[in-house]
């Protein structure tokens, strides 16, 4: 489990609105390159624009700042609407209302601001307050604008691509263990652990890297942390289900519903 509990004395359950997301399968293959650097070895991620795409998400307090330690991580990705951000479904399943993303947190910095979440969307099991289905550990949320800024707007984003042959190009994977201010990041070759998920060997990600996108050459999330074991019981090896129609559907659901949560 790469999620950090969080405890609140004032946490409620949020109202959370549900799509089946079943066992996922890969589809086509996208080009991308392998990256740079040696595959396998996890480094501090340098403050690049990249990098600041992936950001850490936080209790808050009720003035919508940071109340406590990171727990998980999360990512933005393309929406017409430029307010979405894409992590495991065991990292927003039952939190409180009060839930906000730091993009390019470091060091209690916070350069492009802080981020109230306002929807969440989950699949059936997960989004009913149950412990979900490992293949279905994928979820998406939306952010309110910014003193008129739209998330997309200041970071950017990557893009959502389901459909990928696991392991057809190297990806980074980037995110906030638990026991960092800063992020880390590793590129290696995914490999299929079963129909339904896929795993990375990079060492080092620890509790608090659930949600942590898998990026290819293109810009393109074709995995998260999270699934197996919620991505994994040992640091050394992660995990994430393989992105297919049903997580297509989910991400449909997310750029183009309404639901709130």
């Amino acid at each position: 489990m790469k999620r950090i509990p969080r405890i609140s004395a004032t946490s409620r359950p949020a109202s959370l609105g549900a799509v089946v997301l079943l066992a996922l399968t890969s589809a086509s293959v996208a080009a991308a390159d392998d990256g740079q650097g040696p595959l396998g070895v996890t480094v501090d991620a340098a403050a690049t624009r990249q990098s600041a795409r992936v950001g850490a998400l936080f209790g808050a307090d009720r003035a919508d700042r940071p109340d406590g330690g990171h727990f998980c991580t999360a990512s933005v990705v393309h929406s017409e609407r430029g307010d979405l951000i894409v992590t495991a479904a065991h990292c927003v399943a039952g939190a409180d209302d009060g839930l906000v993303f730091v993009p390019g947190y470091r060091n209690g910095k916070t350069p492009y601001g802080v981020w109230k979440v306002t929807r969440r969307y989950l699949p059936g099991g997960w989004a009913e307050g149950r412990d979900g289905d490992e293949d279905s550990d994928l979820a998406f949320a939306a952010v309110a604008e910014r003193d008129g800024e739209r998330l997309e707007d200041v970071v950017g984003a990557n893009r959502f691509t389901p459909g990928t042959e696991t392991g057809a190009t190297a990806v980074t994977v980037t995110g906030y263990p638990d026991s960092h201010d800063t992020p880390i990041t590793c590129t290696n070759r995914p490999a299929p652990h079963s129909r339904t998920q896929q795993r990375i060997d990079c060492p080092d990600f620890t509790g608090g890297t659930s949600g942590s996108p898998w990026v290819n050459g293109d810009h393109q999330v074709v995995g998260v942390l999270g699934g197996h074991d919620q991505g994994g019981t040992t640091p050394d090896t992660s995990y994430s289900v393989v992105l297919g129609e049903e997580a297509a559907e989910l991400y449909r659901e997310a750029t183009g519903g309404t639901r709130e949560g």
